[in-house]
Formats: C-alpha cells, structure tokens, sequence
C-alpha cells in the first residue's frame, strides 16, 4: 500500500504545535463560528472555552494527537484525532476533526493540520481514520480529506436538522500505515 503524503511544509507564517489547555478558548472561538453558521458540526449550541478544554484535556489523556496552527502568534486552526467508536474492535480507528478559522479557510491551513494528524496518527499505529463530514455540499472539506487519500465511504441522509434544513453526513476513510493488509501488531 503506497501511503506516501504529498510535501507539505508550513510557512514560515504557519507554526503547528501540541494544542494546549490555554489555546481552548481560541480554539473555542473557531468551533463557535462553524457551529453558529454552518452545518459541518451538528453541534446548536457553541461550547464555551471551559468545555473546549475538558474535550482537550479527554482527547490528550486517551493519547490522540491535538493540533493547533498558529500565525502572527494566534491560533487560526485546530485539529485532532479520537477514538471512532469505543468498542475494543473499532481500536485501530480514528475520526479526524479539522477547524479552521473564519477568513483563514482555503490557504492551506486546513491541509497543513490533516497532513500532520495523518502521520501522527500513524505513528501511533492506527490503521484506519474516519471523516464524517457534515453536509454533502461541503466541498472544501470533502476536497480536502479526498486530495489526502480519503474514499467516499457513503452517505447517511438527511440525519441531521439544523439552521432549518435537513442534513446529511458524508463518510471517508483512509487506510493509515498498512491499512486492513496485515493484522496489527501484538
């Protein structure tokens, strides 16, 4: 299986780096602009920064990689990985989240972060990442996670309602590592 990544290197304007429990209220503040004017979260209500940290704080301490982008000293995207399901047999799988803040979508960012939760991810030895993307109209992040490797999975329709209209939630996947071509180790 050739999982090679495309090169990807940050600018020099673009620093990535461990998310930290003092960047959850920046953090918040982007999740609350999609949350408050898009469907790619079905989440109604904005978390507040308190929140952002305890959801920080549960994904770092099951050892899942959380990534911000930073520029000119501020953070203008976030990324993480968590558990796709609980039960032991979804254990090789992860579902990736990727944040970017209002005005700064479409340079880079977004794929700068994926990039970097990719490799991380299969550093750790998982062997599959979902996305579950809100919106089957979601071009920029379905282009995305498809530019990277990601597989349209399916379709569930019509799963959510928000902002007045029903949604849909698009699934990908991407093998990581060696994907479903050996058994994992131990």
């Amino acid at each position: 299986m050739n999982d090679a990544m495309p090169d990807i290197v940050p600018t020099a304007q673009i620093r990535l780096r461990e998310a930290v429990a003092g960047d959850m209220a920046q953090v918040a503040a982007i999740y609350a602009h999609h949350v408050r004017t898009g469907v790619a979260s079905f989440e109604e209500v904005p978390p507040d920064g308190a929140e952002m940290a305890r959801r920080h704080a549960a994904v770092t301490a099951a050892g899942m990689p959380y990534l911000v982008a930073e520029q000119d000293g501020r953070v203008v995207g976030y990324a993480y990985a968590a558990r796709y399901r609980e039960r032991t047999a979804y254990r090789y799988t992860v579902e990736d989240s990727v944040y970017v803040a209002d005005g700064a979508a479409r340079g880079g960012i977004g794929r700068t972060l994926l990039v970097a939760l990719i490799e991380r991810c299969t550093a750790l030895g998982y062997r599959q990442m979902v996305a579950v993307i809100g919106d089957s109209a979601n071009a920029g992040s379905i282009g995305l996670h498809a530019s990277l490797g990601f597989r349209a999975a399916g379709v569930l329709p019509s799963v959510g309602f928000k902002l007045g209209r029903w949604v849909d939630s698009v699934i990908m996947t991407r093998a990581l590592g060696e994907g479903d071509q050996a058994p994992p180790e131990g």
